[in-house]
């Protein structure tokens, strides 16, 4: 029988005690295999703080391993505008899940990245705080 990755050998005793919920989830909790991907969910959780509600819609993070962040992006141009950004979301993700987790963003294009995106919000990804300015200084309007 296939094993889900991560599983493949179980050491802990089973038992036929009761256990209350809480134990049970910290436990799961203490296990590396589930703890390592905490991160990443307290993280897609809080996406649309991090880089707005409507760059929300077109992207999401997939993966943080070794301070790597991936962030899927539904189009092309949608990748460029995550890249675009990326030091600032880099920043505001270390923010949203702790300093020096996060040390480099990589942008792939997935078009079915399970997002669902659609277009939830008519703003931009800068209602979030996320501004960028040309060479000029001067402020896009987008």
């Amino acid at each position: 029988m296939p094993h889900p990755k991560g599983f493949r050998s179980r050491n802990d005793e089973r038992s036929l005690r009761e256990s209350r919920l809480g134990e049970v989830v910290d436990g799961l909790l203490h296990d590396p295999a589930f703890a390592r991907g905490m991160p990443i969910g307290q993280l897609a959780a809080r996406w649309p703080d991090v880089v707005g509600p409507r760059l929300a819609a077109e992207s999401a993070p997939v993966s943080l391993d070794h301070g790597v962040l991936v962030v899927a992006a539904t189009t092309g141009p949608w990748g460029a505008q995550v890249r675009f950004l990326a030091e600032q979301i880099r920043r505001r993700a270390e923010d949203a899940i702790g300093a020096g987790s996060v040390a480099r963003v990589h942008v792939v294009v997935q078009k079915n990245h399970g997002k669902g995106c659609s277009a939830r919000h008519p703003t931009m990804a800068d209602d979030a705080g996320i501004r960028a300015e040309t060479a000029s200084g001067v402020t896009p309007d987008w």
